[in-house]
């Protein structure tokens, strides 16, 4: 069955400025790349959604919060660099743009547009694998903007689908290298989401949370799963991390659907990350992801933003993706990958992890006893 993949040219206004780590550029030079690989008749359509109104925002976002982004958002982008008072009350030093930015705010309202009409289109049955580029903004919060996300449309997602559609059990799989601090925030009592976030130990990159001690709390304990990977740790850690954590808890929870999000930065050359995938690393993950969704019916939500090297980010999107939605494509590595890479000599650190992971969550999980 044919992928949806949610994109339009708005997104490239998601810009921080020249010398700031995400530039809208990545969102561009996706789909030429993409056109370029696999023709788009009987494996993709490319489809353009709405941007997200106030009320919208306001399922995930506080009032003041959305006000404000809203004012000093347009600002920047025209250049007025004069000081907001309530800056630091809102937005983290990362968030804020360099030099005359794009329209980050109203980029980010396509995002959670792009997430609302993913769930529209995968519950009503028009599609079961939606791609959303652009989307994963998981480190923001409800009242704080942070780690280059504005509106968490991963949080978006899982809400509406449990508040429109009524769903019981959605499950939340982060691969991004960074600890979905935010959409963490915004889930940790709630039973009904069950987060597996895979990413690099917090002692060694931001945000700093994300230990696998840290399972949830209240009706949510046992439903926020960490599983912090040591540096360097490499494809066969994450093929081990599938088989023994993210499989088993998947086919215990049996989620109605899976909403999956990170990008590239896992690459072993990222630039801002120390982990060791390579890109047939992410091809096998897809391919397990993909399999995965039999669970849910083969309906999943893909949300796809992250990565930092823009020689690596096409490439790893696109073998992650051809993954998840079984396109006939093999991505090959654009460089050389290390010798010290070649095998995963992590792999010995990664199942202390996983065995850690399940130690803590073995009270909660039968798959675990």
């Amino acid at each position: 069955m044919a992928a949806t993949i949610l994109y339009r040219d708005e997104l490239k206004e998601y810009d921080f400025g020249p010398g700031h780590p995400f530039r809208g550029d990545r969102y561009e030079n996706f789909l030429p790349f993409l056109k370029s690989r696999l023709n788009p008749e009987g494996h993709y359509a490319v489809l353009g959604a709405e941007k997200a109104s106030d009320d919208d925002l306001l399922t995930i976002c506080d009032k003041d919060y959305v006000e404000f982004n809203k004012q000093y958002f347009q600002a920047a982008s025209a250049g007025w660099t004069y000081y907001y008072e309530d800056l630091n009350r809102y937005q983290s030093p990362d968030n804020r743009p360099m030099g005359c930015s794009g329209k980050i705010e109203e980029a980010a309202r396509y995002i959670v547009g792009q997430a609302k009409l993913a769930c529209d289109l995968v519950q009503s049955a028009q599609s079961r694998k939606v791609i959303s580029i652009g989307g994963g903004l998981h480190h923001a919060k409800r009242r704080f903007g942070e780690g280059f996300c504005i509106y968490n449309d991963v949080a978006y997602t899982a809400t509406y689908l449990l508040d429109r559609y009524q769903l019981k059990r959605v499950m939340i799989l982060d691969t991004d290298a960074h600890a979905a601090n935010g959409t963490a925030e915004y889930f940790r009592t709630d039973p009904r989401v069950l987060l597996v976030d895979i990413h690099q130990d917090p002692r060694t990159i931001y945000p700093g949370t994300g230990f696998a001690s840290d399972v949830g709390a209240d009706s949510g304990r046992g439903f926020s799963v960490n599983i912090p990977l040591p540096p360097l740790a490499g494809d066969d850690s994450y093929r081990l991390v599938f088989d023994q954590i993210v499989l088993p808890l998947a086919q215990e929870f049996r989620p109605q659907i899976i909403v999956r999000n990170g990008g590239s930065d896992p690459h072993f050359n990222d630039g801002l990350t120390n982990l060791g995938m390579t890109i047939a690393g992410f091809r096998m993950m897809g391919d397990t992801i993909r399999q995965m969704t039999d669970i849910c019916g083969g309906k999943q939500i893909d949300l796809i933003a992250s990565g930092y090297n823009k020689d690596v980010l096409p490439f790893a999107w696109l073998s992650l993706l051809s993954g998840i939605a079984d396109f006939p494509i093999t991505v090959e590595e654009p460089g050389p990958i290390p010798p010290r890479l070649r095998e995963d000599l992590l792999l010995p650190e990664t199942q202390k992890v996983v065995n850690e992971v399940k130690s803590f969550h073995h009270d909660y999980w039968k798959c675990f006893r």
